[in-house]
């Protein structure tokens, strides 16, 4: 009988990490199930937020975008940071509404009521990068009301896809170009000026003038002055006053952030400037190369320009780079000639993702040094007065 227990209590003993070992796999399969779900929730979550941001992601505002917007930053608030970071749409990331680009607080939308008779239009692309908005176009903006105190400055961008950003991220809203001209018209502007602080006569400020003919008849005087360049020109060896005092100022400022004296002083030492605009399919490309013109006749043999779509070609990354090597400069300094320090400058020119410029001209062995200078255009004294200077020749007309 005693054998037949102890054998009973052993045949237990012998099941008990069996059916332990059961139990135990039970309970992790729950557990990795429950992850599984969470994951998938956490997913729906993210996904969900994303499709709100795609649809906001658009160049046309309808009477919807306003409570679209609003749904959209309410969506992503009551994301956990886990869902957050799995934000993905098709423009939508973490860092729509996660990014830091400074205090929005400090910029002014400028679309204020009850102006008077005389308005000064400032129309920009725009920029989502808060500090950037404030010390390039803002900067603009406020030099041009300093200069002219019996006008009212007032701002429209042309993007309304930054304008979305803006309005749902920060709760700042900035008047499109139709909001702006219907807003002058309600004010009773008699006398409108539209100052571009676009850099050329590109496809941005032919939709700005297209804009502006069906209100012509709204005032008793209506002028647009010139982009930053000013007039085009026929071909690459045509230049302007206005080619050359941005040639000498941004060159100026990108010589002074690097610590040199004087760009020769640059040169000696190994180093040459590439500044870097956006680069348009438009006719309008041809200003980059009358900039590099532009720069050779200055004798700034080691400035050079390029464009972030490689439009016109001689801009392009790969040329641009191998003219540089082939000249023998072994450092490189890599700045915006963009009137806005924004997207591109941050993430095209400076960013760490392989096909930025930083990271192919470094990824190429071919120089000692790589650095950015992340400053717009609109941020330099010298060409705020250039801006002030063009509309004082349309005032003048």
């Amino acid at each position: 009988m005693k054998k037949q227990i102890a054998a009973l209590l052993t045949a237990a003993l012998l099941g008990l990490p069996i059916l332990s070992g059961c139990a135990g796999t039970d309970t992790a399969k729950e557990a990795e199930q429950k992850s599984e779900e969470k994951k998938s929730a956490d997913q729906k979550a993210a996904d969900a937020v994303a499709e709100l941001i795609d649809m906001i992601y658009v160049q046309k505002r309808t009477d919807k975008t306003d409570a679209q917007c609003i749904e959209a930053k309410e969506a992503w608030d009551a994301l956990t940071n886990t869902q957050k970071k799995l934000v993905e749409g098709e423009n939508a990331d973490p860092d729509y509404f996660g990014r830091d680009t400074g205090d929005a607080s400090k910029d002014d939308p400028r679309n204020q009521d009850r102006i008077g008779e005389k308005e000064l239009l400032v129309v920009s692309f725009g920029t989502s990068f808060n500090d950037s908005r404030t010390e390039d176009i803002k900067g603009i903006e406020d030099a041009l009301q300093a200069a002219y105190t019996d006008w009212s400055v007032r701002r429209a961008f042309t993007s309304q896809i930054i304008i979305n950003h803006i309005q749902s991220r920060d709760d700042e809203k900035i008047d499109n170009m139709q909001q702006a001209l219907d807003r002058a018209v309600a004010n009773k502007v008699k006398h409108l000026v539209i100052q571009p602080t676009h850099l050329m006569h590109g496809a941005e400020y032919d939709e700005l003038v297209k804009a502006v003919e069906g209100y012509q008849d709204q005032f008793a005087t209506v002028k647009i002055a010139e982009p930053l360049l000013g007039e085009v020109g026929s071909d690459a060896t045509v230049i302007n006053e206005s080619k050359e005092a941005v040639a000498k100022a941004v060159t100026a400022a990108a010589v002074k952030d690097a610590g040199y004296t004087d760009l020769n002083a640059a040169k000696k030492d190994g180093t040459a400037f590439v500044l870097l605009g956006h680069g348009t399919s438009h006719t309008a490309k041809v200003s980059y190369s009358q900039m590099q013109t532009q720069m050779d006749v200055l004798g700034y043999d080691n400035v050079y320009i390029g464009t972030v779509e490689g439009a016109p070609e001689e801009t392009a990354c790969e040329a641009v780079m191998d003219a540089v090597a082939g000249a023998g400069y072994q450092k490189v300094v890599l700045r915006p000639l963009m009137v806005v320090a924004g997207d591109h400058a941050s993430n095209d020119m400076a960013g760490d993702e392989e096909d930025s410029w930083k990271s192919i001209f470094e990824a190429s062995g071919k120089f000692d040094s790589i650095d950015v200078q992340i400053s717009g255009l609109g941020s330099i004294s010298e060409i705020q007065k250039l801006y002030v200077s063009h509309t004082k020749a349309v005032m003048n007309e």
